[in-house]
């Protein structure tokens, strides 16, 4: 009977037990099905999906023959996760005596997540990390702009540390070649992050578009070796040349030295990154010459074959004022005035003109901005006539008190290889071509100043920039500097600007060097030479024959 009340004993107390096992069963399903539900439903979904971003690559900057003048590479960069750091004894030596900007951030910073040692490592710095064998340096690879024609570095403008644009045409054309990032729900293997399935697009992004120049990468490259050299050789601060096919405007050429390499910007100086060319403005002196007779024949104040008393002198008072010029001369056609670039002939025609000298140069487009696709471009400056001296019209008329950026000087230049018909400059491809219903001068008018361009190159003080079986037309200009208020003898720019024709074939050239450190020259003796060298160099690229 014991035995009996036992076994019963037994079985109620495996009976209770099951029971307590199936309600902890059936409580712990309750509670993972119903009462936490949502949770592990969450969970699960994290285990199934996830959400990506996807940002297109950089699009390329071109030149007009689809060269590449900015693209694409992988750069590698060191990085730290501090936070996660539990013996930094080694870690720190090395960061003290290899990076120390990082050293300094890391001791700051010891509880972040995330911390940069260096982007973009050189070689040398790459085989510094790997001859370390440091575990908590680890590397990541990062998109990094490339830029093979470095002496374009100007226009097309440079990326920042996270790839943004941040000067020239990088800079301008930033949300055309970045584009926007695209955002992805992907279900995939919860055993494998390999696999995905079901891509679900959740935010369309747009594709970055390549830009594409107007420059010619190769002859670009050619003249900037030209410029260098020059610049060099007469120990220069600066120079720049522009070549604009006048008949669209477009810029072929946009030339500056010295300059900057994009692709090594560690210790960038701002100051070479400016493009000269738009960003600066300048007294050119006697270039401006060309626009004053241009006006004066114009307004019917002269004719190309009068002749007018120069006074054999140098030196001479005109009303009052006093007017230099380099040589003495008598008796001159005004043609021959262009082509001597004497002063005193040039003084005397503008004083016929008084203010409608200035009208003319606003029509010509001094004093305003050409409007180029490029940032930093300059307006330039005349003198208005509300604030002239006696002195105003004399010294405008060949090149003083008024400031022009070389861009506004070869627009005027195309002008008149246009027959007088202006075209907007435009260095981007898909730019539409901009150019004035009627023109701005008389064919008649602009057929005198070509033939007196043409005189200044055969007999005047271009003409060491003649070139056999081709029509050049242009003028020089060597200019005094301002500095500190006054104007400096032993200080001087000098320019060329003028125009190539065969056939139908035009180009416009502006050459332009500044301060060089020979004293007693003269622009046929610096940018004349420098103009028909690069003059020449067009022709053959151009196969123009």
């Amino acid at each position: 009977m014991a035995t009996y009340h036992n076994q019963q004993f037994r079985v109620a107390i495996i009976f209770i037990f099951f029971c307590i096992c199936y309600g902890a069963i059936i409580t712990n399903l309750f509670l993972l099905q119903i009462y936490q539900h949502s949770f592990f439903a969450h969970l699960a979904e994290k285990q199934y999906q996830a959400q990506v971003t996807q940002a297109p690559g950089r699009a390329l900057i071109t030149d007009r023959n689809h060269k590449p003048l900015a693209c694409n590479r992988y750069a590698l960069s060191a990085y730290l996760c501090p936070s996660q750091i539990e013996d930094d004894s080694r870690l720190t030596t090395f960061l003290e005596t290899y990076f120390p900007q990082a050293y300094d951030h890391y001791l700051k910073h010891r509880d972040s997540n995330f911390m940069f040692i260096q982007r973009n490592l050189t070689d040398h710095q790459k085989d510094l990390i790997a001859d370390a064998h440091i575990p908590e340096i680890r590397l990541i690879k990062e998109h990094h702009r490339y830029y093979p024609l470095s002496c374009a570095g100007s226009i097309v403008g440079i990326t920042n540390i996270d790839n943004e644009g941040s000067l020239g045409i990088e800079y301008l054309y930033n949300n055309q070649l970045k584009g926007t990032e695209s955002c992805f729900n992907l279900k995939k293997d919860a055993r494998s992050a390999l696999f995905y399935f079901d891509k679900k697009i959740v935010a369309s992004g747009t594709d970055s578009k390549p830009v594409q120049l107007t420059i010619d990468a190769d002859l670009q490259f050619l003249v900037h070796e030209l410029l260098a050299k020059t610049v060099t050789e007469y120990r220069a601060k600066q120079g720049s040349v522009i070549i604009i096919n006048p008949d669209n405007g477009d810029i072929i050429t946009m030339a500056n030295y010295p300059t900057f390499n994009p692709n090594m910007t560690q210790h960038l100086e701002l100051s070479l990154t400016k493009n000269y060319c738009i960003a600066e403005q300048y007294e050119v002196g006697s270039v401006m010459k060309v626009f004053a007779a241009l006006a004066a024949l114009d307004e019917g104040a002269v004719t190309p074959d009068e002749e007018i008393d120069c006074r054999n002198v140098t030196t001479t008072f005109i009303d009052g004022r006093r007017v230099n010029t380099c040589s003495a001369h008598g008796m001159l056609t005004f043609t021959e005035i262009v082509a001597k670039s004497n002063n005193i002939g040039t003084a005397l025609v503008a004083k016929r003109l008084n203010e409608k000298l200035y009208d003319h140069y606003c029509r010509l487009g001094f004093g305003k901005k050409t409007g180029i696709n490029l940032p930093g471009e300059q307006s330039g400056y005349i003198h208005p006539p509300a604030k002239w001296s006696a002195q105003s019209v004399i010294s405008l008329s060949y090149g003083y008190e008024v400031a022009v950026t070389l861009l506004q000087l070869a627009q005027a230049f195309a002008m008149i290889a246009s027959d007088g018909y202006m075209v907007k400059p435009r260095i981007i491809m898909d730019d539409t071509i901009i150019r004035s219903l009627v023109p701005l001068y008389k064919k008649g008018t602009i057929d005198e100043i070509k033939k007196i361009l043409q005189e200044t190159t055969l007999q005047g003080t271009a003409y060491r920039a003649r070139i056999r079986g081709y029509r050049v037309m242009c003028k020089t200009g060597t200019a005094n500097l301002l500095e500190n208020g006054a104007y400096i003898d032993s200080k001087n720019s000098y320019s060329c600007a003028g125009i190539i024709e065969k056939n139908d074939y035009k180009r416009v050239i502006v050459v332009y060097i500044k301060e060089a450190e020979r004293p007693h020259l003269y622009a046929s003796q610096v940018a004349v030479p420098l103009f028909e060298k690069i003059a020449q160099r067009v022709i053959i690229h151009d196969k123009i024959i």
